[in-house]
């Protein structure tokens, strides 16, 4: 009887098995490349990193079963992005989603026959990714993180939070063209007796010379604009904010819930969401060229009332009603 029942078993896994290999064979692994601007350990790069896969998985992408996904983690580097954009190239994977102008821009210097699906970049048609946002035109497209215009905005919340500021030091990468023109935006937006001064940087160590040197005078307040060199270092900008004691806004939430004082833009977390349903799309066979790069519908203000205090600002009762959370 036993050894009835363990041929019935044999037979029945050997029927079995080839059934379900059948089944594997007929839904092939599509593989999806990703490069973020954050280090591997970053708390915010792997929600969004997740975001993605949550939104994949919800459109029929399981890993392991019919996608597998290449992620690499560049930590703010241009050298060690560029060696990983290399690295995902040669997997020949069927879709690249970067985060961040630097990352994207050294994907299209490397590929220009993989399709990309950007998150969080700024300026897609004068970046030179896109011909236009509506026919983007190559293997690019993808989502925007903001316009220019956002940085008069940026200008308009810091002045209400602290009408004190004259000097605005404005942090940015000098050489990537979407900060220099929210860095013009923000210039002749400036309210007559508000001078925006440029510091430019590229490293961890140029951030805290260049916030240093500017806190050595009065009056001063801050403006991070988003890349990969401010994501990289968010908790030292934050840090050098507090320490001189420089009201300051930025582009993210995650700045906002690690102690800056506000941030105002969109929300990361649902952009690489939205990143999710244009991957489903190419894995389906769209094209690139054929779906419309897409700016923010919506942008969130978040107020830290604890800085605020430590700072020793009032924040405006019709700010504070404007605000989408207030981390207290």
């Amino acid at each position: 009887m036993k050894r009835r029942k363990f041929i019935t078993l044999i037979g029945g896994a050997a029927i079995a098995w080839p059934l379900a290999v059948r089944a594997q064979q007929g839904e092939p692994m599509r593989r999806v490349g990703v490069l973020m601007p954050y280090s591997e350990g970053d708390a915010e790069g792997q929600a969004s990193v997740a975001a993605l896969q949550r939104g994949l998985q919800d459109l029929g992408w399981t890993g392991g079963r019919n996608i597998r996904f290449e992620i690499r983690w560049a930590g703010g580097d241009p050298e060690k992005a560029r060696a990983f954009a290399k690295e995902l190239i040669g997997m020949t994977p069927d879709v690249i989603v970067p985060s961040s102008n630097q990352i994207t821009s050294i994907l299209q210097q490397e590929t220009r026959t993989i399709p990309i699906v950007f998150v969080l970049v700024g300026d897609p048609v004068g970046s030179g990714y896109v011909a236009n946002m509506a026919q983007p035109g190559g293997n690019l497209t993808g989502f925007a993180v903001l316009e220019n215009a956002i940085a008069g905005k940026w200008l308009e919340i810091l002045n209400q939070i602290a009408p004190q500021v004259s000097r605005v030091g404005f942090i940015l990468h000098p050489e990537t063209p979407v900060n220099v023109g929210l860095l013009r935006a923000a210039e002749a937006a400036a309210p007559s007796g508000v001078k925006v001064i440029a510091l430019g940087v590229h490293n961890t160590a140029e951030i805290e010379r260049a916030v240093t040197a500017f806190a050595a005078e009065t009056n001063g307040g801050l403006i991070a604009a988003p890349h990969a060199i401010t994501f990289a270092n968010r908790d030292v900008i934050v840090e050098l904010a507090a320490r001189y004691r420089l009201p300051a806004v930025y582009a993210f939430r995650h700045f906002a819930t690690r102690g800056g004082l506000i941030s105002y833009g969109t929300n990361a977390i649902e952009m690489f969401r939205q990143g999710a349903s244009y991957v489903d799309r190419i894995l389906k066979g769209a094209k690139p060229a054929d779906l419309p790069a897409q700016f923010p519908t919506k942008y969130e203000l978040v107020i830290n009332l604890k800085t605020a205090k430590a700072l020793d600002l009032t924040v405006p009762s019709q700010l504070l009603a404007r605000a989408d959370e207030v981390i207290e």
